[in-house]
């Protein structure tokens, strides 16, 4: 295997055992705490059952099954893994493996519950920026990742 494979699966396994271990503690906490934990001024953990894609689109009423969301990720999974196979780029190798953890990790959910777990709440005022977990911010970072290295690619082929 080579390097960059082995660093972004490590990724990957410490993205999904930190996602499901946080989610784990920190349900049976809420659950027992209360649906509502202020923690300072501007976070507070909260109980949110994400039934759609990110930020809770496509979540209402008609929300789209949980295992067609999950076959979704599965296959974006399978996708990034032979993207990883070609790469030769670490910050691209790290983001794959940060996504793919990410994604992991919310497709358990709903496998578990029928939706994602969500628990960390930021506000300003009565401005919330949507709930998420370790998954999602993983998923944000991989793709930020991927993203520079992308523009770093271009900056030196550039003429």
């Amino acid at each position: 295997m080579r390097p960059i494979d082995r660093q972004a699966m490590v990724l990957l396994a410490v993205t999904l055992v930190a996602d499901q271990v946080s989610k784990q503690l920190l349900l049976g906490f809420l659950l027992k705490a209360g649906a509502i934990v202020p923690v300072i001024g501007f976070f507070r953990l909260v109980i949110v059952w994400n039934r759609g894609i990110s930020f809770g689109l496509l979540g209402g009423d008609q929300a789209v099954p949980p295992w067609v969301l999950s076959g979704v990720a599965i296959a974006v999974c399978i996708g990034l893994f032979v993207w990883l196979r070609r790469t030769d780029r670490p910050l691209t190798g790290w983001g794959i493996g940060l996504v793919m953890g990410g994604a992991i990790g919310n497709v358990i959910d709903r496998a578990r519950w029928g939706a994602v777990f969500d628990f960390a709440d930021f506000h300003i005022g009565r401005w919330h920026w949507p709930a998420f977990n370790v998954a999602d911010a993983a998923i944000v970072v991989g793709v930020g990742l991927m993203l520079v290295d992308s523009l770093l690619v271009e900056k030196k082929q550039a003429p």
